[in-house]
C-alpha cells in the first residue's frame, strides 16, 4: 500500500484523454488485485498492461517515455534511480529520499504525496513535449553519473568505514 499504486491508475485516468498512451505497471504484490479491480472500474483495461515481476528491468525503462513512484514511504528510491539512468524522467513524491535523488523541474517533478491532480499536470507537459522530455532525461542521467555512480560512490563508502575503523 505504500507505493501508492492506485494513484497511478487515478493519475493515468486525467493523462490518457490528453495524450495517447499506455501504461505499465511492473511488479507483484498485495495491491495488484486491487489496482486490476479499479483498471477494470475506470474502463482502462486496453490500456494498462500489468507485467507481473520482471527481471531486465533495464529493458523496460529504457522504452519507458516517464517513471512514476508516488510513494508515501521511500528510503532511497533504487528504481527512481535505475530510471533515471535509462535517461527516463521521474515523477516521485517529496518523501524519503526521492527529493535528494529527484530534483523537481530539473531530472523530473516532486510532488505531495496523493497529489494526483499535479502528478497528471506534470506527467502530460512531459509527455507532450519531446525536447523537455529528452533534457529531463538527459539531465537525469547526468545526475546519476555525477552523483550515484559506483566510481563515485564506493570510494565514499570506503573512506567511510576506514574512518570508523581506525576509532
Amino acid at each position: 500500500p505504500v507505493k501508492r499504486i492506485t494513484d497511478i491508475i487515478r493519475m493515468f485516468v486525467k493523462v490518457k484523454p490528453k495524450i495517447k498512451s499506455k501504461l505499465l505497471l511492473v511488479g507483484e504484490g498485495p495491491e495488484r488485485i486491487p489496482a486490476q479491480e479499479l483498471v477494470h472500474d475506470l474502463g482502462l483495461r486496453e490500456s494498462v498492461i500489468f507485467l507481473g515481476q520482471q527481471d531486465g528491468i533495464d529493458d523496460i525503462l529504457s522504452c519507458a517515455d516517464l517513471y512514476l513512484l508516488p510513494s508515501e514511504q521511500e528510503s532511497f528510491g533504487l528504481s527512481a534511480l535505475e530510471a533515471m539512468s535509462c535517461e527516463v524522467p521521474v515523477i516521485g513524491t517529496n518523501v524519503g529520499g526521492l527529493p535528494e535523488l529527484v530534483k523537481h523541474g530539473e531530472t523530473g517533478y516532486i510532488t505531495e504525496v496523493g497529489d494526483v491532480e499535479k502528478m497528471a499536470f506534470h506527467a502530460v507537459n512531459v509527455l507532450t513535449d519531446d525536447v523537455l522530455q529528452k533534457k529531463l532525461g538527459k539531465q537525469a542521467r547526468q545526475r546519476v553519473l555525477d552523483n550515484f555512480a559506483q566510481e563515485s560512490v564506493v570510494p565514499q563508502y570506503e573512506a567511510y568505514y576506514e574512518e570508523v575503523l581506525r576509532q
